[in-house]
């Protein structure tokens, strides 16, 4: 059977450079480009009603960034995978960008078959995050329980818990990490949103990215 289009969504506040986009992804033969949008606002507002696989954003717009599109996005409906295109190889933003569920950090300069490549890889399930850098993710994590009052009680493992939902795994996938059991994943999860005061793992991720902040 033939495999369906990988449905793709695309912000960009350039047009031209939509345009663009939209004409090398579909020139591939295996995507679909299924919206676009020029502001952060009206994307957050499309992206859950069109469901795309992936979701191509760009880091900085007039109006907000794509990060903060994907954390929105991501936390109406995770299973849509977003990837974050940007002219700056900015350190900050990557540790953003994870926190927020991004799958991938992109630069612009990337070569287009390389972008369909990501793109393809992307939707079906990898991350193009190197591990590395989610490794010092977590470290960041682990050190705000110094200055972060509202990680005070935590344990490391919970610390690491924490890192984990941020990232947007699942708690099958999370149990993969930490080589533990789905069910014990969700009774720790359970157990770590209340010590938070929260009710919802999208909160926690919200509280981990606002931790992990420039101004921290």
């Amino acid at each position: 059977m033939t495999q369906p289009p990988v449905r793709v969504f695309l912000l960009d506040d350039h047009e031209v450079v939509r345009q663009g986009l939209r004409t090398l992804l579909e020139s591939a033969g295996d995507i679909e480009v299924v919206g676009e949008s020029g502001t952060a606002g009206e994307a957050t507002a499309r992206i859950p009603a069109l469901r795309p696989d992936v979701a191509v954003l760009d880091a900085r717009l007039p109006d907000g960034s794509g990060i903060e599109v994907c954390r929105a996005i991501r936390s109406v409906d995770p299973g849509i995978r977003a990837l974050i295109l940007t002219s700056y190889d900015d350190d900050e933003a990557l540790f953003a960008a994870i926190m927020a569920g991004a799958v991938g950090y992109v630069l612009k300069d990337v070569k287009g078959l390389d972008l369909v490549d990501s793109i393809r890889r992307v939707a079906a399930g990898q991350s193009l995050i190197d591990p590395a850098l989610v490794t010092r993710v977590l470290d960041r994590v682990r050190n705000g329980q110094e200055t972060a009052p509202e990680l005070a009680g935590l344990t490391p493992q919970e610390l690491r818990l924490l890192g984990f939902i941020a990232e947007g795994l699942t708690n099958r996938q999370i149990g993969e990490q930490m080589s533990l059991a789905e069910k014990t994943i969700k009774n720790y999860v359970s157990v770590l949103l209340h010590k938070l005061g929260l009710e919802r793992r999208t909160q926690a991720a919200v509280l981990a990215t606002r931790l992990l902040g420039p101004d921290r």
